[in-house]
C-alpha cells in the first residue's frame, strides 16, 4: 500500500461520516499518475457531485508538490483522473450541512463538487488547502492585492 492509501485511511479514521467507497483503487490510479519527482502532502476521499443523495462517486483528492489530483476507478473498467494545477485554481467555497459538508473547488474553467464529508473535517480541508493555493500562486508570481481605504 502507498503514501496516498495511508493518509486517506487515516482521515477515514479521524472523520468517521465521511461517505467513501474501494479507497485503495482510487489511491492506486493517483500514484499511478505521480511525476517521478511528485509527493503527495495530504490526501482525502470524497464524493464527486453536488448531491448528497447521490453516494455512488467516490473519488479520492490528492494535493501534491505540484498540483490537485482527483482520481476514481470505474467500478468494471477504466478511470477518472483530473488534475487541477495552481495557476487554474480560482476559490475554494466550504458548505456544512445537517448532516455532511461540502467543498467547492472553483477553477478557470469549472466547478468541482466535493460532498458528503464529514463536517469535523471541513476546517482542516480548507486550511491545508487554501494555504497550499497561496503559497503556489505566490511562488509563481501572483501578488496578493491589498484593499486601500
Amino acid at each position: 500500500m502507498g503514501k496516498c492509501y495511508e493518509m486517506v485511511s487515516e482521515f477515514k479514521r479521524k472523520y468517521p461520516l465521511t461517505i467513501a467507497f474501494r479507497l485503495e483503487k482510487h489511491c492506486a490510479i493517483v500514484e499511478k499518475h505521480l511525476n517521478p519527482d511528485e509527493e503527495i502532502l495530504y490526501a482525502f476521499p470524497a464524493q464527486k457531485n453536488p448531491n448528497v443523495f447521490e453516494i455512488f462517486y467516490t473519488n479520492v483528492v490528492a494535493l501534491t508538490n505540484k498540483r490537485i489530483i482527483i482520481a476514481t476507478k470505474r467500478l468494471l473498467w477504466g478511470y477518472f483522473f483530473v488534475t487541477i494545477t495552481p495557476d487554474m485554481f480560482n476559490d475554494l467555497t466550504v458548505r456544512k450541512g445537517l448532516i455532511f459538508g461540502n467543498i467547492i473547488l472553483d477553477t478557470i474553467k469549472e466547478k468541482v463538487y466535493l460532498s458528503n464529508i464529514d463536517p469535523n473535517a471541513l476546517p482542516e480541508i480548507e486550511s491545508i488547502i487554501t494555504s497550499y493555493m497561496m503559497e503556489k500562486k505566490e511562488q509563481l508570481g501572483y501578488e496578493r492585492k491589498e484593499r486601500e481605504d
